[in-house]
């Protein structure tokens, strides 16, 4: 999980160059495969039926009693396998396609305007990380979900802990109940008055018992704000710090899908794929993995693979990056990619127009969430 500023750890380039898999001791203490290279990558997100999501078994939590494992794990899309996987996903797919991300648009845009309205009225020198990257796809999320606004402070708290890997696993544990808790008392709320809302819509289709509606609501609460959050603040000290390229984003609205793609792939926020058993022995990247092993995919690594663009090393918003695997691959791909890729073609323009010029505070030193399972940025304090 280690960086090097916007690039990968030079340990992880050397691995991926030198072969692509190589057994390591995960932060989260976990024996694995660790694989680099983009086609394994890929090879490894998508065959279910070789590499399993189910994370029952996972080590780290093999001092938990059974029962209280399926119930935290129970409903959250990473840790699913086909059959259970398909019966929770087909529910949820309705609410992300592309078309109803069309209709939360203006809603969208309305969010960002306010926030960059808030920015200039409060005037210099302001922060992007806590006035606009983090406030915008926090608020989508909980109008999307049916989470009180006003509740922000604490589940942006809980998330900042249950992501960070240099705390004590007893620590995180502890904010998982907390966080279980929280969300059980939303999801009581909403089968007691069901709104329109996705938590409300779930409910109404009665298909899903309590552990689900809280596992599939926690999920989306965190991702739907960390990935999109991380990716609006590191972004931006990317471009700032390239000054033709945020011109392009800035200028050139036909390049705005294709900036967006491009950036998540040179940015990788998200460090790794959850981690895939081996269901049966396989060859891989040169090496056999037998039954039983657990198997990493390294993103940052398999983003700057040369097999998937040229000069990987350099970030170019106009070629867009097809084939990345930032919001992963296979039947796991990112349930919510719809909905953070709007939000991104949205704000970073509209970050950019507005400020056009928009600095980093002299003498600024970027502070990095390298223990984080997403990477980013603690604040980046701007001037216009």
């Amino acid at each position: 999980m280690r960086r090097n500023g916007f690039d990968p750890h030079p340990a992880l380039t050397e691995l991926r160059d030198s072969g692509g898999i190589r057994r390591e001791r995960t932060p989260m203490g976990l024996d694995a495969w660790v694989v680099s290279r983009h086609e394994d990558v890929r090879r490894v997100l998508s065959d279910t039926s070789t590499f399993s999501n189910n994370s029952e078994d996972l080590p780290t939590l093999a001092d938990m009693p059974p029962e209280e494992r399926r119930r935290r794990l129970s409903g959250n899309l990473l840790a699913l396998d086909p059959p259970d996987h398909t019966r929770v996903r087909r529910l949820l797919t309705p609410e992300f396609t592309i078309r109803r991300m069309r209709r939360l648009e203006p809603r969208i845009k309305q969010i960002v305007d306010d926030h960059l309205d808030a920015m200039e009225q409060a005037g210099q020198p302001a922060d992007v990380v806590r006035d606009f990257a983090l406030p915008v796809p926090s608020l989508v999320i909980c109008e999307l979900l049916g989470v009180p606004y006003e509740d922000r402070e604490d589940f942006q708290r809980r998330s900042n802990l249950l992501l960070d890997m240099s705390l004590p696993m007893a620590e995180r544990r502890r904010v998982a109940e907390e966080s279980r808790a929280y969300m059980a008392r939303l999801v009581a709320g909403a089968k007691a008055d069901p709104g329109e809302d996705l938590l409300g819509t779930l409910v109404r289709e009665d298909e899903l018992d309590d552990d689900e509606l809280i596992g599939i609501a926690s999920l989306l609460l965190i991702a739907g704000h960390e990935t999109t959050s991380n990716m609006l603040g590191l972004g931006t000290l990317a471009l700032l710090r390239d000054p033709e390229q945020l011109a392009l984003v800035r200028d050139d609205e036909t390049v705005t899908e294709r900036a967006v793609e491009e950036l998540m792939r040179w940015l990788s926020v998200v460090h790794t794929g959850s981690g895939r058993k081996v269901l049966r022995e396989v060859e891989l990247g040169g090496q056999v993995l037998a039954e039983g092993d657990w198997v990493v995919c390294a993103l940052p690594g398999a983003n700057r693979d040369p097999g998937l663009v040229q000069d990987p090393e350099r970030l170019d918003v106009r070629r867009g990056s097809p084939g990345h695997v930032a919001f992963g691959h296979g039947l796991h791909h990112c349930l919510g990619a719809p909905l953070a890729r709007m939000e991104m073609r949205i704000a970073f323009p509209a970050l950019l127009r507005r400020f056009p010029g928009l600095r980093e505070v002299e003498g600024y030193e970027p502070s990095f969430r390298s223990y984080h399972v997403v990477y980013g940025l603690s604040e980046l304090p701007v001037r216009w």
